[in-house]
């Protein structure tokens, strides 16, 4: 990764988002020396332009940033750092610098279809997932219809807390039997974005 540190007079900005929920935490500034610690330690340090020292983001709080993946843009002068956070990311106590609640949105979706697309390539022993692969397409649509049914009895006769609780095994089974026959929940999301802007058409 060729990294152009002399743009910025030795920093280049590092902006951190979450791995899992896709959520921007935070902005930071890295020199060469911070860039190299992350990729060393997996704990994503920072250049303090106050301070003017390195600071590894949870050093005194414990609340790091563990390094997931890291991208630098088009013009080699900005990374896009995914990170599994430990605690709230801003000083004041929020979750992330811009107060926002860093919970689960859709884009969890994307992450939750490369766990089983992760589980299919894998087949780890004692995987739910694997197991469902193994039996084969049949299986995995006969869970979905299962499930449907499981969610129509829950929307009629059940709580609000059972209804997303069988919604959650539905989607979860429609997601592993899509990856099966070599398709992604986005697939789906691109469906129904297609659709909406035909029936928006002038």
């Amino acid at each position: 990764m060729k990294l152009d540190f002399d743009k910025m007079g030795g920093l280049i900005p590092a902006i951190i988002q979450d791995a899992t929920t896709r959520k921007v935490l935070m902005l930071g500034f890295m020199n060469e020396e911070a860039y190299q610690k992350t990729i060393d330690t997996k704990k994503v340090t920072f250049f303090s332009r106050s301070r003017q020292k390195l600071w590894t983001k949870g050093e005194t709080s414990g609340n790091f940033l563990n390094m997931v993946d890291m991208k630098v843009d088009c013009d080699n002068d900005t990374l896009l750092i995914q990170a599994n956070p430990v605690g709230p990311v801003c000083h004041t106590g929020t979750d992330t610098c811009w107060a926002d609640t860093n919970s689960a949105d859709v884009n969890f979706l994307s992450h939750l279809q490369n766990v089983i697309e992760q589980r299919k390539a894998d087949m780890p022993e004692g995987s739910y997932t694997a197991e469902l692969f193994s039996k084969g397409v049949n299986r995995m649509a006969q869970m979905v219809g299962e499930e449907a049914l499981s969610t129509l009895i829950a929307a009629t006769h059940d709580t609000d807390a059972k209804v997303l609780s069988e919604s959650a095994d539905l989607v979860y089974h429609l997601m592993v039997l899509l990856s099966s026959k070599g398709m992604r929940i986005e697939d789906v999301v691109e469906e129904l974005h297609k659709r909406h802007k035909e029936s928006h058409k002038d």
